[in-house]
């Protein structure tokens, strides 16, 4: 899994988890049946934001069953059967991250990065890459998305870095992937049938873009740093602290574009709010180094030259994200004095099945990795070994100021993001 979006689980309720999950197995699930079991691999966090989109601007006529079906058992789910989103929303957002994907793929032949640096492993990557970019064309002319801008956007980009230098504007070196991202933002409105919602869901594609192509520079500036591998930060000789302020004035630009698009219904259109509105600006602490949660009342520094909050100030640039109300809380994470969890009972196994979905957890790393994973015996819910979100381990249960998500809301009321304030 790769991509900039990657909500932490004290943040969203269960019914929003649930919702962000059938978006994310819906998309593996859609690689997998129009291309193959090997083009899962593409899966990532951002593409399923092309699946919330679409969902959220369709007519809300359509009843829920439309855009829902119920998938088989999987390994990572604990082998457990799940309702995943399906339509064309989800085979856009495949068609998207195969294209991009395999751009990706190019680029770390390009750089010979890791064992792409043999050339038996980087011939054997281009060949999949090229087949990844056939297979998104296939699906994106099946919906009508024309994805050679993707290309173009793509083979523009190493003659833009071959060009760079010192004194390059950052901005014309991620121009290539903000227009991909507006475009793939932009198709949304059509497959939705909402063609008014094209141009401010292209300029809010255009910024996502742009925070993808600057947030990935910066989390790799150590590491490229170490291998030689180009980077557009150092090799624009950009301050780290004028890369902050494009990034936060990126994600208060996707705010008010949403502002303009006129989704289906406050419901429908919640997650993608919470995604695009508040975790881009936790994306944008977790690069920086602040603290991604905003538990505690001071901001600390950045461990990237110094580009964080002064202690006393509000975490981020636009506040602290949407709090869970206590009743909705993961279990084991209620504050003290809420109400009990009410018993929570999946499905009971027997000794042999249990042992037999507990390897797979092992094998598929579930028991380290995911957090949480269910119980192979009773269903219950169940920490990763190796738990990790980017609250930074502190306890979310002291979570309290909400207010600030007016920064991009008319009030807390008409963003539905869980605040239950009087601002």
């Amino acid at each position: 899994m790769f991509g900039i979006i990657r909500p932490c689980r004290h943040r969203l309720s269960e019914a929003m988890r649930t919702e962000w999950m059938a978006h994310l197995c819906g998309l593996c699930l859609a690689l997998r049946g129009d291309h193959g079991q090997f083009a899962r691999a593409a899966t990532n966090y951002d593409g399923l934001v092309i699946s919330v989109l679409v969902e959220a601007q369709s007519p809300a006529d359509e009843g829920a069953n439309s855009w829902r079906r119920t998938a088989g058992p999987c390994p990572l789910r604990g082998m457990r059967t799940a309702s995943v989103a399906k339509g064309e929303g989800a085979r856009l957002a495949a068609s998207v991250s195969l294209v991009l994907a395999s751009a990706k793929m190019r680029d770390h032949v390009a750089d010979g990065d890791g064992v792409l640096a043999r050339r038996p492993v980087a011939a054997a990557a281009r060949r999949v890459a090229a087949k990844w970019d056939r297979a998104g064309a296939r699906t994106g002319a099946d919906l009508g998305f024309d994805t050679a801008v993707l290309v173009d956007a793509v083979e523009r980009q190493a003659g833009i870095e071959a060009l760079a230098g010192a004194g390059t504007s950052l901005l014309t070196v991620t121009e290539p992937t903000e227009t991909a991202t507006a475009a793939a933002f932009g198709y949304t409105a059509v497959l939705a049938g909402r063609p008014g919602n094209k141009e401010p869901l292209e300029e809010a594609g255009r910024l996502f873009g742009r925070l993808a192509h600057l947030l990935d520079a910066v989390e790799d500036m150590a590491e490229d740093a170490e291998t030689g591998a180009w980077n557009p930060v150092a090799a624009t000789g950009t301050e780290l602290a004028e890369v902050r302020r494009l990034c936060d004035d990126a994600v208060h630009g996707v705010r008010l574009a949403l502002r303009e698009v006129d989704f289906a219904s406050k419901s429908q259109s919640r997650l993608a709010h919470v995604l695009l509105a508040h975790e881009l600006e936790r994306a944008v602490d977790r690069a920086f180094g602040t603290t991604g949660c905003g538990h505690s009342a001071h901001a600390g520094t950045t461990a990237a030259g110094g580009t964080g909050l002064q202690d006393g100030a509000p975490q981020g640039a636009f506040g602290p994200p949407p709090v869970m109300p206590p009743d909705q809380m993961p279990p084991g994470q209620r504050p003290p004095g809420a109400p009990p969890e009410p018993p929570r009972r999946g499905r009971q196994r027997g000794v042999i099945a249990g042992c037999a979905v507990w390897a797979t957890l092992f094998c598929t790393c579930q028991v380290c990795c995911r957090n949480p994973y269910f119980d192979p015996w009773d269903g219950q819910h169940r920490e990763g070994w190796c738990h990790k979100c980017d609250c930074g381990g502190s306890d979310c249960s002291g979570c309290g100021d909400c207010c600030n998500c007016c920064d991009c809301c008319e009030s807390c009321g008409d963003c539905d993001c869980g605040c239950d304030c009087g601002c």
